[in-house]
């Protein structure tokens, strides 16, 4: 009995040294398994009944841009701006009587076709309405008259664009053909429409204001020979001799032709035009 006491007694001395040994190791092991989430989070340990767990906090009303620049992002649609409305004061309505398209007189439709059968070539222009006195209701641009180029193009009123052609091609090439073996290149043009006065007047309008009238500065021929309309030399019989019979041939066609030797306002060209008089006098000087 006395030794099993013994022996318990150095069992229970062992034991206390034992664990005094172990102390701070299981201290030094208690600490690391604790972390900051088990410290910082507490949780209730009361339960919510059905009720209370079912209500939910007021929502803010934030109407500030930020917060409705924010929700457009989140939601990731973008509603533009409306445009601002179209003004049309000032401008006339399509469908207004003032602005639908005129039809075109019979006798422009008419004169059109003759120009097809002359073979010229023109492009429509809108009308001109420049002033008063300066107008072509509906001008063409003539840009080529059969082979014979016009160069730059000229814009005229139809009833003009007409008789030039025709004096082109029954009077210029032919006389060309016969003097000088070749035909016509190019008609080089100074002016055809134009908004101006007649020289040395003080108000009268010229026949160019009204697409009526072309001025013809130089003939260009097919052979590469040029021949200016100012007054040739003294000895350039054939020069003379074609300009002379174009220009008499031209009143057949033109109402009023002038050139070289009328005045200095047309010392270097022809001046082609259709005016209308009243006697149907016709002025070619």
């Amino acid at each position: 009995m006395t030794r099993d006491k013994r022996r318990s007694a150095s069992s229970v001395r062992h034991a206390n040294r034992l664990s005094r040994r172990l102390l701070p190791v299981f201290a030094t092991l208690g600490l690391v398994s604790c972390t900051s989430g088990d410290i910082m989070e507490v949780r209730p340990s009361v339960d919510l009944d059905p009720q209370s767990a079912s209500m939910q906090l007021p929502q803010m009303d934030v109407t500030s841009p930020a917060s409705d620049m924010a929700a457009d992002t989140w939601t990731g649609e973008f509603t533009p701006e409306p445009a601002a409305p179209t003004v049309l004061a000032g401008y006339p309505r399509l469908d207004s009587p003032s602005a639908m398209i005129e039809p075109m007189p019979a006798t422009e439709l008419a004169c059109r076709n003759e120009l097809r059968k002359l073979g010229v070539q023109f492009q429509e222009l809108d009308p001109i309405r420049q002033s008063a006195s300066c107008h072509v209701d509906h001008p063409v641009k003539v840009s080529r008259i059969g082979n014979v180029a016009i160069k730059p193009a000229a814009t005229l009123n139809c009833q003009m664009a007409e008789a030039f052609a025709s004096w082109t091609r029954n009077e210029l090439v032919p006389a060309s053909r016969w003097r000088f073996l070749s035909g016509v290149k190019t008609i080089r043009q100074g002016s055809s429409y134009s908004c101006r006065k007649i020289a040395g007047t003080r108000g009268t309008p010229s026949e160019h204001s009204l697409g009526n009238a072309i001025d013809i500065m130089k003939i260009e021929l097919q052979s590469g020979k040029e021949i200016d309309v100012r007054k040739p030399g003294l000895f350039a019989f054939r020069k003379r001799g074609l300009l002379n019979t174009v220009r008499a041939d031209g009143c057949e066609y033109f109402t009023t032709v002038l050139g070289p030797g009328y005045n200095r306002d047309h010392a270097d060209h022809f001046h082609f035009d259709i005016k209308a008089r009243r006697s149907g006098h016709r002025a070619c000087r």
